[in-house]
């Protein structure tokens, strides 16, 4: 992979640019490393993460533990590494990281690291910034199913298109789960070839296989008593399923290299975009595994199909980028419409990069419509015809809430000529918690 890059330390130019656009079509937390083995560039999801300007982290060294760097090992060896490290950027915290690290070479052939990162807990000064926002019914009845299951304790499976927001849903799970208190690990299947699994899965002791200089706690065992989420589980590897069934059958496993059994009771949360029914007939996917991993399974909306959550999702998006660049965003009305014209084939996640784009070069900080850039793509679905009469832009989120569900309710009402056993039904909810909402909506 080759980009063009400004030298650290130099007067910033057209290269820093390119630099830059480069980092911000990752959506993980994103840096480049110098080989004088410090920080040369951050994206804005990094900051986002660990609530940190870039500027005050650029020249700084790469990591506190020079004896043992990551960095340097990468630079002398030019080997990708993969794995759990320590937590160097936010200090007194017991998060440890998910790092994939590769070289990176510029236009001239100066030597860089590109490393992507996932905090494998949760911070809580951060974790709460990104709730999830709609009010469209099928939003609500998302939402409805997504509070059954953190009731539970019975595995979830996620499924829906690239980009719906499945990991921002078990997180959620996890939030109103009695495990919140504990831990929130993240496993991504599809950077865990078959000689990385087990170690990364179950940890490893010292000396297991070369390069393991001391032990390590695999995400099994780091997520004790708290919610293990497995990103994309179609992509694992069919000869790694059976030791990952066992464990979870048995919540015992033992470290790569060692000989003692360890449990970890773990609250298992699996996401994929791949139909994993069809795997299983074409024995891609193990039939054992695939039913004790979809328990309770949850279906993720694309996007065209709640578009009126559009405008609450733009809201809450501007509001993480106003943070990050200390002012506030607006967007008109018009751009909103043009926004909920499209539909969105990368759903959550091309519209958030869309308006980032827009947020970049608008005037004013105000976004109109010819700021919004999207890529046309063929349609998914017929596109509805939308009027500025059809939006209904956020004043204050809760009062708009509680509009759009006083509107959704008011047609069930007419569906069903007021009979409330088959709305309660309709919407996932008892009757008496539609009692409730009847009452404070004033709605007969």
């Amino acid at each position: 992979m080759t980009f063009a890059a400004n030298k650290p330390k130099e007067p910033m130019s057209t290269n820093v640019i390119t630099l830059e656009s480069l980092l911000e079509t990752h959506d993980v937390p994103f840096l480049i490393i110098d080989n004088s083995l410090k920080i040369a560039a951050v994206n804005r999801a990094w900051e986002i993460r660990f609530g940190i300007n870039r500027d005050q982290q650029i020249g700084r060294p790469c990591c506190d533990n020079s004896g043992n760097c990551r960095h340097k090992r990468l630079f002398d060896k030019l080997e990708p590494y993969a794995g759990l490290f320590p937590n160097d950027y936010i200090k007194d915290t017991t998060t440890q990281l998910r790092v994939r690290g590769y070289p990176l070479i510029d236009a001239d052939g100066t030597l860089y690291i590109g490393e992507s990162i996932t905090v494998t807990t949760p911070l809580k000064s951060t974790i709460n910034k990104s709730p999830m926002v709609g009010a469209s019914p099928s939003f609500l009845t998302l939402k409805n199913k997504l509070t059954q299951a953190a009731q539970s304790q019975v595995p979830v499976l996620l499924f829906g298109e690239t980009g719906t927001g499945k990991e921002l849903a078990s997180e959620f799970i996890h939030q109103h789960s009695k495990n919140a208190e504990h831990d929130f690990v993240v496993m991504d299947c599809t950077i865990l070839g078959e000689n990385l699994f087990e170690s990364e899965l179950f940890g490893h002791e010292k000396g297991a296989f070369t390069g393991a200089a001391s032990g390590k706690k695999g995400l099994f065992e780091l997520a004790d008593n708290g919610t293990l989420f497995l990103d994309e589980i179609g992509e694992l590897p069919l000869s790694q399923q059976p030791k990952l069934l066992r464990a979870l059958e048995s919540g015992q496993f033992r470290r790569v290299g060692g000989t003692t059994p360890l449990t970890s009771k773990v609250r298992v949360v699996c996401a994929t975009h791949r139909n994993l029914t069809e795997m299983v007939k074409a024995g891609e996917f193990r039939e054992d595994l695939f039913y004790r991993l979809s328990v309770f399974p949850v279906q993720l909306p694309p996007l065209r199909e709640r578009k009126q959550d559009i405008p609450f999702i733009c809201d809450h998006l501007l509001k993480q980028f106003g943070e990050m660049n200390v002012c506030s965003y607006t967007i008109s009305k018009p751009a909103q419409i043009k926004l909920i014209q499209h539909d969105w084939p990368g759903n959550i996640r091309e519209l958030k990069n869309c308006l980032h784009l827009a947020s970049s070069i608008c005037t004013d900080h105000r976004i109109e419509e010819h700021d919004i850039n999207i890529i046309q793509r063929q349609s998914i679905a017929p596109q509805a015809a939308f009027t500025a009469a059809d939006i209904a832009i956020p004043q204050t989120q809760a009062s708009s809430l509680d509009q759009l569900e006083a509107n959704f309710i008011k047609e069930l009402l007419d569906r069903h000529s007021g009979n409330r056993k088959l709305i309660a039904a309709e919407m996932n909810v008892s009757e008496r918690t539609l009692y409730r909402k009847l009452s404070r909506l004033n709605l007969t």
